[in-house]
C-alpha cells in the first residue's frame, strides 16, 4: 500500500530498523535513533542494488517518488542510476576534473572490456584516486601529486595495484590530451618511481612424468563427476578457469568438434574457437545426459542455473593432494604453453589458442580463426600426448617430433 505523509510523520523508531514501503522498490528506512532515510532497491545486469534517495523531511514523499521515476526511466534506457548519479556529481565538480574525464574515458572503453575488467578498473579509481585528486582540474595535476596517490597505495602493500592505477591514469591523461583538456601526460614522468613488482606465475606442472601422475589422479578423482569432467576438459583445452566454468551447451557443437566462446565472455572481448579433440568430445558426451538439459556444462552444486563455483577446480586439485604452490586451475594453461612450445608447434598458433591479447584489436576481431588447421591438429595431438603420459608411455622429446 502506498505511503502517506501522515504515516511517515507518525512512524516511530523501534529497537531495530524497519521499512515502510511505497512500491516499485522505494521505501523509507526508520532507524532506532529516529532517522528516516529514503532508499530505492533495483536490479541492474541481474544484480540487486540499493540507491540512497535522501532524508525525510528534507526530501518529501513527492520528491522521493520523482527520484524513483527518474531512476526507473534510466533503467529502461539501460543506465545504472548509481553510476549516473556519480557521473552527474563529477560533472558538477567540473567537466575538466580528473574524475569527470576518467568516467568519460571509462565509458568509451567499457563496451569493449569484459564486465569483470571494467568493474575492476572503475573500482580502483573510485577507491584510490577520486577521493584524493578527483576534483582537481586534470590539466593542472602534476607528477608529484600523482606520485603521492600512488605512494599511498604502495604503502599499504598493494604495489601491483599501484602499478595498474599508474597505467590507467596514463591512459586517462592521454585521453585528456587528445580531447583538449590537458597539454601533457604527467604519469610519463613517473617511470621508475615505483619499485618493480615481482612477476607472478601461476603454479603449474611441466615435468612430463609428473603430468602423467596428474592425469591419472584426475581420472581417479572420487568427488563430483561434474568436477572430474571439468578437470579433464581443463587439461585438454587449457582455457581460462572462468571460461571453463561458464561454458554453455549452446556454445558447443559436438558434431563439428568445436566450442565457440562468445566475445563477451573473453578477456579481450573477441570470439574464441576451441577445437575439440576426440577425447574432449568423449568427456562432453559422457556428461551431457547429466547436465545437458540445463544451461551450463558445469553447473553449480546448489543450482543448475548458476555455473560452477570459481573455487571448485582449485579445491579439487587440493583434494588430489596438490598444493597451491604446485598446481592451480590456471596452471593447465602454463602446462600446455610450455610443452607445446617445446614440442615445436608454431608459436602464433599456440598464442592464438591460448587467446592471449592481440595488440591490434581490429586484427584480433577478424583473426579468431587464424592458424585453425594447425590448431585443430595441435589440440588432438595434445590430448593424445596427455593419454600417453597417463599410461606411462616413453616420453618423446621435441627433437623427435615430426
Amino acid at each position: 500500500m502506498p505511503l502517506t505523509d501522515s504515516a511517515i510523520r507518525n512512524a516511530k523508531p523501534k529497537d531495530k530498523q524497519y521499512k515502510l514501503t511505497d512500491g516499485s522498490g522505494l521505501y523509507l528506512l526508520i532507524t532506532p535513533k529516529g532517522g528516516k532515510w529514503w532508499r530505492l532497491d533495483y536490479r541492474f545486469n541481474g544484480k540487486r542494488k540499493t540507491l540512497s534517495m535522501g532524508v525525510y523531511p528534507d526530501v518529501s514523499l513527492k520528491a522521493a517518488r520523482d527520484r524513483r521515476s527518474t531512476a526507473r526511466k534510466q533503467l529502461v534506457d539501460g543506465i545504472n542510476p548509481s553510476e549516473a548519479r556519480k557521473a552527474t556529481k563529477a560533472s558538477q565538480s567540473g567537466a575538466d576534473s580528473l574524475e569527470a574525464v576518467a568516467r568519460e574515458w571509462w565509458g568509451k572503453h567499457e563496451p569493449n572490456w569484459s564486465k569483470t575488467h571494467s568493474s575492476r578498473i572503475l573500482l580502483r579509481l573510485e577507491k584510490d584516486v577520486f577521493p584524493w585528486i578527483g576534483t582537481r582540474t586534470i590539466g593542472e595535476i602534476t607528477a608529484p601529486e600523482l606520485l603521492t596517490v600512488l605512494r599511498r597505495i604502495e604503502d599499504r602493500g598493494a604495489l601491483e595495484t599501484a602499478h595498474r592505477i599508474h597505467q590507467s591514469c596514463g591512459q586517462i591523461f592521454r585521453y585528456a590530451v587528445a580531447t583538449g583538456r590537458a597539454e601533457r601526460d604527467p604519469s610519463a614522468d613517473l617511470k621508475g618511481a615505483l619499485p618493480p613488482t615481482r612477476q607472478k606465475h601461476h603454479a603449474s606442472i611441466t615435468d612430463p612424468v609428473k603430468i602423467g601422475e596428474l592425469m591419472r589422479a584426475i581420472d581417479g578423482y572420487e568427488g563430483s563427476f561434474i568436477t572430474r569432467s571439468a578437470l579433464q576438459l581443463a587439461s585438454m583445452t587449457f582455457v581460462r578457469p572462468g571460461e571453463l566454468r561458464h561454458a554453455e551447451w549452446s556454445e558447443i557443437d559436438l558434431g563439428n568438434a568445436e566450442w565457440r566462446i562468445p566475445a563477451e565472455k573473453m578477456k579481450m572481448r573477441t570470439l574464441h574457437i576451441v577445437p575439440l579433440s576426440t577425447q574432449s568430445v568423449a568427456v562432453l558426451k559422457e556428461i551431457k545426459p547429466l547436465t545437458g538439459n540445463g544451461k551450463y556444462v558445469f553447473p553449480g552444486v546448489r543450482s543448475n542455473k548458476r555455473p560452477m563455483s570459481e573455487n571448485t577446480v582449485n579445491a579439487a586439485l587440493r583434494r588430489l593432494g596438490y598444493t597451491k604452490e604446485e598446481m592451480t586451475g590456471h596452471g593447465f594453461r602454463s602446462m600446455a604453453s610450455t610443452l607445446l612450445n617445446e614440442q615445436g608447434w608454431h608459436r602464433d598458433a599456440i598464442e592464438r589458442q591460448l587467446a592471449h591479447a592481440e595488440r591490434n584489436s581490429v586484427r584480433a576481431a577478424y583473426n579468431y580463426a587464424e592458424h585453425m588447421p594447425e590448431r585443430v591438429r595441435m589440440m588432438q595431438e595434445w590430448a593424445d600426448y596427455l593419454d600417453k603420459l597417463k599410461t606411462g608411455a616413453e616420453i618423446i622429446h621435441i627433437n623427435q617430433r615430426v
